[in-house]
C-alpha cells in the first residue's frame, strides 16, 4: 500500500472515531446533525480526519436512522433503547456501511466497529457489537462471506 493509501485509511479510521462521538452527542442532545457538525468543526481538533467521510456519517446515519435500526433489531437480544449509547452509535455506523457503502469490505466494517467499541464502549461491548454486525453482514452481504 502506498503512503497515500495509508493516509486515506487512517483518515477514514479517524472519521469513524469522530463520528461515534458526534452520533453519541446526537443521541443525547437530540441536536440536528448540522448543528453537531458545525460544533465539531469549530471546537474540536480534527487532525488528519477524512472530513468528507466524517460529514457523510454524521449526516447520513441520522437521516437513515429508522432503516438502520430496523436492519439491526432482528439481531439484538434486547430492545434498542436499552443499549448503551456508544454501542448504538457504533452499530449505526456499521449498519450504514454494510447497507450503503458496499465498497467497504464487511470485514473492515466489523473490525472497525470492534476497535471503536474497545476505545469508547463498555468492557464487553465490542463482543456484543461484533455478534450483531456479523449476523447483519451475513444477511446483507452473503456474497462476501462465501
Amino acid at each position: 500500500m502506498t503512503n497515500g493509501g495509508g493516509r486515506a485509511k487512517q483518515g477514514r479510521i479517524r472519521a469513524r472515531r469522530a463520528a461515534v462521538q458526534a452520533l453519541y452527542q446526537w443521541q443525547l442532545a437530540a441536536s440536528p446533525p448540522e448543528a453537531i457538525l458545525k460544533e465539531f468543526i469549530a471546537e474540536r481538533e480534527l487532525v488528519k480526519v477524512d472530513m468528507d467521510y466524517f460529514t457523510q456519517l454524521t449526516r447520513e446515519v441520522p437521516h437513515n436512522y429508522e432503516q438502520l435500526v430496523s436492519d439491526l433489531e432482528p439481531f439484538l437480544d434486547r430492545e434498542w433503547r436499552r443499549l448503551e449509547y456508544v454501542e448504538r452509535a457504533v452499530m449505526l455506523i456499521g449498519a450504514y456501511e454494510l447497507r450503503l457503502r458496499p465498497e467497504v469490505p464487511y470485514r473492515v466494517v466489523i473490525n472497525e466497529a470492534i476497535e471503536l467499541c474497545k476505545m469508547f464502549g463498555t468492557v464487553e461491548g465490542h463482543t456484543y457489537v461484533n455478534g450483531v454486525l456479523d449476523r447483519l453482514a451475513r444477511q446483507q452481504r452473503p456474497s462476501e462471506l462465501q
